[in-house]
């Protein structure tokens, strides 16, 4: 699995955070930030990374 990151264009709206089933997604400095031990990309879920789905500026990049 591919780590992902948000990148500058974060505007720390909070969207992703109560919508990550790991908690892999926490408040920081500038931007969030997302544990990649804790994430596995909604794998449980089978479908859509649910953060990715929800951004409204697309901030969370595969790397």
């Amino acid at each position: 699995m591919a780590n992902k990151i948000v990148v500058d264009d974060c505007t720390s709206c909070g969207a992703c955070e109560p919508e990550c089933p790991n908690t892999a997604i926490a408040s920081g400095d500038d931007a969030y930030v997302i544990d990649a031990e804790k994430c596995d990309e909604c794998a449980a879920q089978g479908g859509e990374m649910a953060c990715i789905a929800v951004c409204p500026t697309d901030c969370i990049v595969k790397v």
